[in-house]
């Protein structure tokens, strides 16, 4: 009858083995850590032209003046620098560079610290604040696409060096713009980096995976 023709297709829908069920997944390679990291980078180059217009209308004159362009300073050395000739850069490694990047990063974000906590005004030192969260997140994006590369990730992020403090309020200001010139010109050249090299290296891997799975 209808009921035991039921009863028998419950109990064979029971003793049924389990079946595979196939299930499509990414996998977050190089290729998309790379590309977060340069959108990162482009997003704090921007970022950074905010900050430094505000920042230097603090400073005063000559500072926010567009044609300023001081010699840099012996004292200024101490600040990581990205005046390298473009052939020897490019001529270096992927991991040399990103390792450069890596340290040079952790540096300047020590510096910007500093610098947060020296100005006198609380909308100056809530922009530094979100600047540094943000250049943060670069720093831990390049160490990302490093051991997605499978390169090693440099020494820890060294603190900024000792040195003499400022003999006047000139100097101490110089050191200020420095310190934003040269942050400007690392981000340039690093999304540079970043857009030579995700086109080197292939996008995430869409991959099929059988899983077992019973009723």
């Amino acid at each position: 009858d209808s009921w035991g023709i039921f009863t028998f297709l419950c109990a064979a829908l029971c003793n049924l083995p389990a079946l595979p069920a196939l299930n499509c997944s990414e996998e977050l390679g190089p290729g998309q850590s790379i590309q977060q990291t340069y959108d990162l980078t482009r997003y704090l180059e921007h970022q950074l032209r905010t900050l430094a217009g505000t920042y230097l209308n603090y400073l005063g004159p000559p500072f926010n003046e567009p044609d300023f362009n001081p010699p840099r300073l012996a004292r200024a050395e101490r600040v990581p620098s990205a005046t390298v000739d473009l052939d020897l850069w490019r001529g270096l490694t992927d991991n040399a560079r990103l390792a450069a990047n890596y340290r040079a990063y952790s540096r300047l974000l020590c510096y910007l610290r500093v610098l947060d906590g020296q100005v006198g005004t609380a909308e100056l030192r809530h922009r530094l604040a979100h600047f540094c969260a943000s250049l943060q997140g670069l720093v831990l994006s390049i160490g990302g696409v490093m051991s997605s590369l499978g390169y090693p990730l440099p020494a820890g992020p060294p603190a900024p060096p000792g040195a003499p403090l400022a003999s006047n309020d000139f100097l101490k200001k110089m050191d200020d713009f420095w310190l934003l010139k040269e942050l400007q010109t690392w981000l340039w050249r690093s999304a540079k980096d970043f857009n030579r090299l995700k086109k080197r290296v292939p996008p995430a891997v869409v991959t099929l995976r059988l899983e077992a799975r019973g009723f």
